[in-house]
């Protein structure tokens, strides 16, 4: 994950902390206060605040205590920090690997791949709310056979974010949003000719982030970034009309348009301040870049609305989740699943939440905890009008993201996605910095150093 974006990850995470942080569950959703069979079980995790989020910190620790009173058989050892993949190894060699540790969405195929994670099909199979969370979600750790090692407790998918007091001055519609890639650059020519240094559409190109960002605009177009090939290894697939339309795209609205600006070689801060300052029209996004533009760049939560990425053919997601100690007994394993399931997959206790998020003045109504989007079905309408009536920001803002997420497939990033996302913010940048730029060579030259990574993993 690039650094900055990493950064907003573990904001994120930070954020999801906040979304169990509140009185232990009922039975009846899920508290898990049965006793297993034998001792008291004492469960190292790893996913505790540090210090300095002295807010944060308390209210996660008090969960712990909670959940040890409804379940006395059971004793949580937290632990700051989340998965190190530089130390992972080692801390798993070393039996110094907590019990139950937090990965990226990223890290689960690997893991799963190596054995570096429990098998937790038997305890998750009678799970409450097993059901309800989000199919493509619990498959992330899924292996090919269906059988789970992880849980997710937290996602993102892409959308497009706009700025609604710039459509409405460029006579757009802000009700309205794109959602093609056409109207994307009908709109983006009519926002830049309003002036005054005003940018239509802006994208990243830079650590890594450019790569990112193509497969986002890739996937929306129905294209994907790689597959497994007959032997079953992976092999890179973006050299393909959905590539280089993405491509295309990007070099039109720059050059023949010029709804893009002349400053580019972008990252995520630079797209955000532009923004917040009220001179961007739009960019490919996931909901968490709203609060960072508010709290960090000066923007307001009413000025901003997020849409389905256009096309919507699919969507790329990420997010994190929590994985079992593969040298875990299965008492244990038992345990870390019903600490997973009562602090993050409990939407009676999400509900709870809602409260301490709004004495802190937290946002409650984005896409994104304490509210997060991982429910589906009923579930998924009760956190959802539950969020609508605590809401402090302009939920009917982000109302057609919310609709269309059900209906848009969601896809996680490919194999050594930063390896490959460093290989395509060449092909980025030169199309963002070059009007002649060859589109052909150089999704061919990108192609080509993915196959080589694919071929030495």
């Amino acid at each position: 994950m690039p650094s900055s974006r990493k950064r907003l990850t573990l904001a994120l995470a930070a954020a999801l902390s906040l979304t169990s942080l509140a009185a232990c569950g009922t039975s009846s959703e899920g508290d898990g206060s049965d006793s297993g069979p034998g001792g008291k079980v004492t469960l190292d995790v790893n996913g505790q605040p540090p210090k300095t989020q002295a807010f944060e910190r308390k209210l996660f620790d008090k969960h712990v205590r909670q959940f040890e009173k409804a379940n006395p058989d059971i004793d949580v050892v937290p632990h700051e920090g989340f998965m190190d993949p530089k130390t992972f190894n080692a801390k798993l060699a070393g039996g110094k690997l907590e019990d139950v540790f937090y990965v990226y969405f990223t890290d689960a195929r690997g893991l799963i791949a190596k054995k570096q994670a429990a098998d937790i099909t038997g305890p998750v199979k009678d799970m409450p709310h097993r059901g309800d969370v989000q199919d493509e979600l619990m498959k992330v750790f899924q292996d090919e056979e269906g059988r789970q090692y992880g849980l997710p407790t937290a996602n993102y998918s892409m959308g497009l974010l706009y700025n609604r007091t710039l459509f409405e001055k460029a006579g757009l519609d802000p009700d309205k949003p794109p959602k093609t890639w056409a109207e994307v650059r009908t709109a983006a020519k009519k926002i830049a000719d309003l002036g005054d240094n005003t940018v239509g559409y802006a994208d990243f190109s830079k650590n890594n982030q450019g790569g990112w960002h193509f497969a986002a605009e890739l996937y929306s177009r129905g294209g994907r970034m790689a597959a497994k090939d007959d032997d079953g290894k992976w092999k890179a697939t973006f050299d393909s009309p959905e590539g280089k339309a993405t491509l295309q795209a990007l070099h039109d609205m720059r050059w023949k348009d010029d709804s893009m600006g002349s400053k580019q070689l972008l990252q995520a801060e630079d797209v955000q301040r532009m923004m917040g300052s009220g001179k961007l029209g739009m960019y490919i996004s996931a909901a968490d870049n709203i609060t960072v533009i508010a709290k960090q760049f000066g923007g307001k939560y009413k000025d901003y609305g997020l849409a389905p990425v256009p096309e919507a053919k699919s969507t790329l997601i990420g997010g994190e989740g929590y994985m079992i100690n593969p040298k875990a007994d299965p008492e244990t394993a038992r345990a870390g699943v019903k600490w997973l399931q009562w602090k993050f997959l409990n939407p009676g206790l999400i509900e709870r939440n809602i409260q301490d998020n709004l004495d802190a003045k937290l946002p409650i109504g984005l896409p994104m905890p304490p509210t997060p989007d991982i429910w589906k079905g009923s579930v998924r309408d009760r956190v959802e009008k539950a969020k609508r009536t605590h809401a402090n920001v302009p939920v009917d803002n982000y109302q057609p993201f919310m609709d269309a997420a059900p209906r848009v497939p969601g896809v996680i990033e490919p194999p050594e996605a930063q390896k490959v996302y460093a290989a395509l913010d060449t092909a980025m940048q030169a199309v963002l910095t070059k009007e002649n730029a060859d589109i052909d060579a150089l999704l061919a030259s990108a192609e080509k150093k993915a196959d080589q990574i694919y071929r030495a993993s």
